[in-house]
């Protein structure tokens, strides 16, 4: 009952931005932390980035200073905003949330989208 999509997604150069959305619907009673990983062919899923309900945030050291993560509780929605991209942030990025159910309030449980393509190619 509880679905997170992310959008945002493309081909970009060296140096440009693109700013990802994740969404959440469902019968959705709270969201907890949200995070944001990726996972290139052949490699491990890493976590990029994670925001508190509380607005507390983390970033990996590949891209701290250079990802901002960032939520509108309201719309159940957390975003990256991705600037000085590099060919090395060339992946699959999924959402993730901790999120609980009107069902179970108090129940949290991990859900995944199912992740936009970002390139960033000369």
């Amino acid at each position: 009952q509880v679905q997170l999509v992310e959008s945002g997604g493309g081909l970009v150069q060296p140096g440009e931005s693109l700013r990802l959305s994740c969404t959440a619907s469902g019968s959705i009673f709270s969201i907890n932390v949200m995070r944001w990983y990726r996972q290139a062919p052949g490699k491990q899923r890493d976590l990029v980035a994670g925001i508190t309900s509380g607005g507390t945030t983390m970033y990996a050291d590949s891209v701290k200073g250079r990802f901002t993560i960032s939520r509108d509780n309201a719309k159940n929605t957390v975003f990256l905003q991705m600037n000085s991209l590099k060919p090395e942030d060339t992946a699959v990025y999924y959402c993730n949330g901790l999120i609980s159910m009107t069902s179970s309030r108090y129940r949290y449980t991990a859900y995944w989208g199912q992740g936009t393509q970002v390139t960033v190619s000369s």
